[in-house]
């Protein structure tokens, strides 16, 4: 057999995902927990707290990769105008992340934990909204290698959705999925 059509043919391994198409991705998912969560009955409170808990994981695990891997190498590669769309970015997770260690205390049923939930699903899609017409069109532009990040923000992605399973925090129990399944 030649090499040379073994390095061309196709191959088992998956290609490695673009940044903006795994972000975007993870965009999707927390978007269908908001809209189950949106859809879930008032007095169905095993369903909204396993969604905001599950909402919580996903926004936590994102708000990680991107501020670690993402916004940094953003900064590196845009132009000193197009940075503000990355600072104010910060800014936003930062808030975010503020209502996420609402949760800590706050219990399904509890007044406030309906509308801390919307008003996070309310920053966090103005959040999107701003990354996906803003800061994505600049990064494409900028000529970042967006596959060399892609693989780094999977491998971290990976790393911390493991670091959660090992915590007991996704149990085989969890519900999640039947909910935004069901919405």
């Amino acid at each position: 057999m030649n090499t040379q059509d073994k390095k061309s043919g196709p191959t088992d391994a998956p290609a490695a995902p673009d940044a903006i198409a795994l972000l975007k991705a993870d965009h999707r998912a927390v978007a269908k927990i908001f809209d189950a969560f949106e859809n879930a009955a008032d007095g169905d409170l095993e369903a909204k707290g396993t969604l905001a808990r599950r909402a919580c994981e996903e926004l936590t695990v994102h708000a990680i990769i991107e501020e670690e891997l993402l916004y940094p190498a953003a900064h590196r590669a845009l132009e000193k105008q197009d940075e503000i769309d990355v600072d104010e970015a910060y800014v936003e997770h930062y808030l975010v992340k503020t209502l996420i260690e609402k949760f800590d205390s706050l219990r399904p049923g509890d007044d406030g934990f309906d509308a801390t939930f919307k008003v996070m699903s309310e920053l966090v899609k103005h959040h999107v909204e701003e990354e996906e017409s803003e800061l994505f069109p600049e990064l494409r532009e900028s000529g970042i290698d967006l596959v060399a990040l892609g693989v780094k923000l999977a491998a971290r992605k990976n790393e911390l959705m493991k670091k959660l399973d090992a915590a007991g925090s996704k149990l085989v129990g969890d519900r999640s999925l039947s909910f935004i399944r069901a919405a």
